[in-house]
């Protein structure tokens, strides 16, 4: 199989050079290009166990926005968005997307894994049109020119995550849509637990500048559990099972 070429999207991860040094390959999902799996002498079921044990995806290309102001929440629930009851709390909207409080002004848009959802374009041209007809108290935020998105998965992530992260991320202590904004490995991050399937799972975003930093690191973390990373389908399977 032919693997598409990321430099030629509209978008490329700052890891691409990772991922193709690792034999990765492509394939569109929404508007860009991600890595499928990797060719690297295994076949994707053995990602798709890799993934239930403990590895990393790069979610960097799919959708993704904020939205921060007064006006956020309610401009929001207007807009037909389900918001949490409270701040770093993150919900599943009905076509998949996630919508994560920051804080009581701050919302993050996150695109569900197949990137079928819809929203994050949506309300972002919204967002832009309200704000020119009137003071709406809402600016877009967009987080895919700012954050790199990371995804974490297996059932000995929460033990991995011990290594490089005070707060504790145990399953028992860190709930279904939960939200730590924290260091990891010494990087500002935002945390939320959105398991995959029956999989524990953590997306994990930072400042684009530390994509690979964090990446490398959380590497490292991994080896004691032999972890490694995997492509999006592998995701898109754990979602599926």
């Amino acid at each position: 199989m032919a693997s598409l070429d990321p430099t030629t999207g509209m978008r490329r991860s700052q890891l691409y050079r990772r991922h193709i040094n690792n034999k990765a390959v492509f394939k569109n999902t929404g508007y860009d290009f991600v890595v499928s799996h990797y060719d690297n002498g295994n076949d994707q079921h053995t990602e798709l166990d890799q993934a239930r044990s403990m590895a990393i995806c790069d979610l960097s290309t799919l959708p993704r926005t904020g939205f921060k102001g007064a006006g956020a929440r309610s401009w929001a629930e207007n807009q037909g968005i389900k918001i949490p009851d409270s701040a770093n709390r993150s919900i599943v909207q009905p076509d998949g997307c996630l919508v994560a409080t920051l804080s009581d002004q701050e919302l993050l848009i996150l695109s569900d894994i197949l990137a079928k959802s819809h929203q994050v374009t949506a309300l972002g041209e919204q967002s832009t049109n309200d704000h020119l007809e009137n003071d709406t108290q809402t600016y877009l935020l967009p987080r895919g020119d700012s954050h790199c998105w990371l995804a974490v998965t297996g059932n000995q992530a929460a033990e991995m995550f011990s290594k490089v992260c005070g707060v504790d991320l145990r399953p028992h202590k860190f709930a279904l849509g939960d939200i730590a904004q924290t260091s990891v490995a010494k990087t500002n991050a935002v945390v939320i637990r959105q398991d995959l399937g029956q999989i524990l799972s953590y997306y994990i975003l930072c400042d684009i500048s530390a994509a690979e930093f964090l990446w490398d690191c959380l590497l490292d973390a991994m080896q004691e559990y032999a972890g490694s990373p995997v492509g999006i389908s592998a995701l898109e399977a754990l979602v599926s099972a």
